[in-house]
């Protein structure tokens, strides 16, 4: 069974391992970033967990990897855990707006140990991720992916993503071209969801539909497509 767990002391040895066989939870950095990190936990673990945890923008400016320095988003980090760490994933966003700066590459960023890819693992991960980020109250998140990184794009693509198109990468990051995926957290419904919301959705009311007004949404989610509906899926 695959779940998020919150970077804590007890599941600590477990990522420190990870990091020791050579994986890196920053497919940016890479091993740039494994030995900070393996520094960081011998110098101070508690800070360094606290630091994975701030969804109040709490911490010091962000480092990109061409050496400019940005503020901090609010965000946090999950460690994917099976009985033992098998990856980690990011959530970001900025208060006010499901907009991100120039520089930030996606609301959610994630990377599975080598030896436990191709089992599902990131698809998962982003699926319950998602929840996190419709409790955060937005509207959609988004995740990039390089053009050529097939496996990437299954994950997002099992987890009803859209393509919302090409970009070229910040220049912090060497001005790459890359793919941008729209994740919209207000969806076509299930089946599981009652008659009279699936009907809804494609302008119909069935005789057993209760005939009643749908609640407001708030001003700035008026953009988006009913809860339930995407009117990029209907047909």
């Amino acid at each position: 069974m695959v779940e998020l767990v919150k970077p804590a002391l007890e599941h600590l040895p477990s990522y420190k391992a990870a990091l020791e066989r050579g994986w890196s939870p920053d497919n940016v950095r890479l091993m740039e970033a494994t030995r900070e990190q393996l520094a960081a936990i011998e110098k101070d673990p508690t800070a360094f967990l606290a630091d994975l945890d701030d969804p109040d923008a709490e911490g010091g400016p962000i480092t990109l990897p061409d050496g400019t320095r940005v503020p901090r988003l609010p965000g946090f980090r999950r460690w994917i855990w099976d009985g033992e760490v098998a990856g980690s994933i990011g959530l970001r966003w900025q208060r006010g707006t499901a907009e991100l700066p120039p520089h930030v590459l996606g609301h959610i960023g994630y990377a599975v140990v080598p030896w436990k890819r191709r089992r599902g693992y990131a698809t998962e991960a982003v699926r319950l991720m998602l929840g996190e980020a419709r409790a955060l109250g937005l509207p959609f998140v988004e995740i990039t992916a390089k053009p050529g990184n097939l496996a990437s794009q299954k994950v997002v693509l099992a987890n009803g993503r859209r393509l919302v198109g090409r970009f070229f990468e910040d220049a912090a990051y060497g001005g790459a071209e890359s793919l941008r995926y729209r994740i919209d957290l207000y969806r076509l419904p299930t089946i599981r969801q009652r008659p009279a919301e699936v009907a809804s959705c494609f302008g119909a009311t069935p005789r057993y539909a209760r005939q009643a007004r749908p609640p407001r949404r708030p001003a700035w989610l008026w953009r988006q497509p009913p809860a339930g509906c995407d009117s990029h899926n209907r047909h």
